[in-house]
């Protein structure tokens, strides 16, 4: 009888991290402009998500001027945009998010950063040195290298002192999404809602890599009776993307077969 209780608890915990991980999936392609799937498993490299964040290709001034606010935002759909790969851990744990995670993932993204490079051959085919296989081998690495691929961590769970220190000092761009549970009756009672608020947090290279785009949490200011049903059931809040003082909507591709 106590071993079926011991399996049951594991049981719950895993549905627990998976549900964790589709709301973060659909949090972060509905407000977030990130495209990502599950990848979670024996064999996952220490990545539960993977996909792509497309983010508008602008200076600070290309898409809204500073001194027109009131411009409406193009079409998303029209946006020039550009893709960071995006690796991400989510933590479903009880206990505060620890500094051990974030060597975890430096250590996950120095291996997809920086894959070992396949031997090259000097011999030539024809009289020609041979490109093809290895030609594509090196635009794959130049559309992943360390200045594209981003390390996002997603806790439900505070985060550490330490933890944001270690992940504020790294060289790796890192983003740290605190994403408090949501609770059944969040809608009935506004308190529980506003109770815990969540937090974004990213580090020095990742701003750079940015910018001039900025991350902000987005926090619920009206009645709970006001709010949009996604804020509802976020609770929370939710991360978004800024830019000039104005939010910009999220976007995704709906390819699929590249992720």
């Amino acid at each position: 009888m106590r071993s079926f209780y011991r399996s049951f608890s594991q049981l719950s915990a895993v549905h627990k991290g998976n549900a964790f991980e589709y709301r973060s999936l659909q949090l972060l392609q509905d407000h977030f402009s990130m495209l990502l799937r599950r990848v979670g498993g024996k064999s996952d490299g220490g990545i539960d998500l993977l996909g792509w964040w497309w983010l508008p290709l602008c200076s600070a001034d290309a898409v809204v001027p500073p001194d027109n606010a009131s411009k409406p935002w193009p079409d998303s759909d029209i946006l020039p945009r550009r893709r960071l790969r995006v690796l991400a851990q989510c933590k479903a744990e009880k206990k505060k998010f620890g500094p051990n995670y974030v060597r975890e993932m430096e250590g996950v993204w120095h291996t997809h950063a920086y894959p070992p490079s396949r031997p090259t051959s000097p011999q030539t085919l024809a009289g020609h040195p041979h490109t093809g296989p290895d030609a594509r081998l090196h635009e794959q690495r130049f559309e992943e290298s360390s200045h594209r691929c981003v390390a996002l961590l997603i806790s439900e769970s505070p985060f550490t002192k330490s933890t944001l220190r270690s992940a504020l000092s790294s060289t790796v761009p890192f983003l740290l999404l605190y994403l408090p549970q949501v609770f059944p009756d969040a809608s009935s009672d506004p308190s529980t809602v506003h109770s815990h608020i969540g937090a974004a947090y990213p580090n020095p290279p990742l701003v750079q890599v940015i910018a001039p785009l900025e991350i902000r949490w987005e926090r619920p200011n009206r009645p709970i009776d006001e709010l949009p049903p996604e804020m509802v059931s976020e609770g929370s809040g939710r991360p978004g993307l800024w830019l000039n003082g104005r939010r910009i909507p999220s976007w995704t591709t709906d390819k699929l077969a590249d992720m």
